[in-house]
């Protein structure tokens, strides 16, 4: 009888002290969850309700169904060249971002002097606004008098070309924004140094005494190691990508022959230049349908390259 008297009594005690962890729990998380629900879940109902109406800002939505879904994927040219615009800027300058973040890294990782003060350099750019870089892109893109093409001017003058035309011509005007893409290269820069700093030194040392040179180190225990980092790196550099717009805004436009109607600048056009929500609206959830297949199909075929410590893939 008195171990039935005392457990009802520490029952009611704890249950107490969960409430109130709860209720501060729930009083802390709720600035987030408003802030989160007005500004995040809201307004991503509201552009799927829009979606299906007719709506210009100035007059009431007009439900009209699928008919933007079917003007998007039937009846407009555009949409199909900007993601084009969009899947050649994501092919080309996400996997050579990569690649020249990666070498990055490997060199500020060895110990030698100054280490720090060029981090901090490389690091830098990513720091400046969009706005501000497609100013001075602009001006590096210049034909007549951009850094660009002073610097090739030599090996111009040598082969008699004339000076290219970057943000011109509708050839030069997509890769000039993946060369562009590499200024912004720090912050993948930063989370493979961290990754290269995680690797445990004695894989290297093992690596080693069984023979295994530079190279075979890099390919068999730097890599491997790497692969979530990569993984991480290449999931947030394609989302990027598909978001790009500040700097073709600023710098082109829809550029030469709509060399440079990425997707989003298009969505943002049919928004705010030419008032039709509704039809932005369908944009934006098709471009959240796109991101979300190939992220999902990134985190599948992950499991066939991505190596965990643990063991798990």
């Amino acid at each position: 009888m008195a171990n039935s008297d005392r457990m009802p009594t520490r029952r009611r005690g704890r249950s107490a002290l969960a409430k109130e962890d709860a209720r501060n729990f729930w009083l802390f998380l709720s600035p987030w969850i408003i802030g989160f629900l007005l500004f995040g879940i809201g307004p991503l109902v509201a552009s799927l309700v829009l979606s299906f109406t007719n709506y210009n800002i100035f007059n009431k939505p007009r439900f009209v169904g699928l008919a933007n879904y079917r003007e998007l994927f039937w009846t407009d040219p555009l949409v199909y060249k900007a993601l084009w615009n969009t899947l050649f800027y994501t092919v080309f300058a996400v996997p050579l971002g990569l690649c020249f973040a990666l070498c990055l890294a490997l060199l500020l990782n060895q110990k030698v002097r100054g280490l720090p003060v060029w981090r901090t350099i490389f690091y830098l750019p990513t720091v400046v606004s969009g706005v501000a870089m497609a100013v001075l892109w602009r001006w590096i893109f210049n034909p007549q008098v951009g850094l660009l093409n002073t610097l090739l001017h030599p090996l111009l003058v040598l082969f008699h070309l004339p000076n290219p035309q970057w943000l011109i011509d509708p050839v030069l005007a997509k890769p000039a924004y993946v060369l562009m893409s590499l200024w912004g290269l720090g912050g993948a820069m930063i989370v493979f140094l961290a990754g290269l700093q995680g690797i445990p030194q004695h894989l290297y040392e093992a690596a080693e005494m069984d023979g295994a040179g530079p190279g075979r180190r890099f390919l068999h225990v730097t890599l491997p190691m790497l692969s979530p980092v990569i993984l991480f790196n290449l999931t947030m550099g394609i989302i990027s990508s598909f978001q790009i717009f500040a700097q073709a805004y600023v710098m082109t436009g829809n550029g030469p022959d709509n060399s440079t109607l990425f997707y989003v600048l298009y969505l943002f056009d049919e928004a705010f230049r030419y008032f039709r929500m509704g039809y932005a609206s369908a944009l934006a959830w098709v471009l959240f349908v796109i991101v979300l297949l190939v992220t999902a199909g990134q985190f599948w075929l992950a499991r066939q390259w991505v190596y965990y410590e643990g063991g798990a893939r």
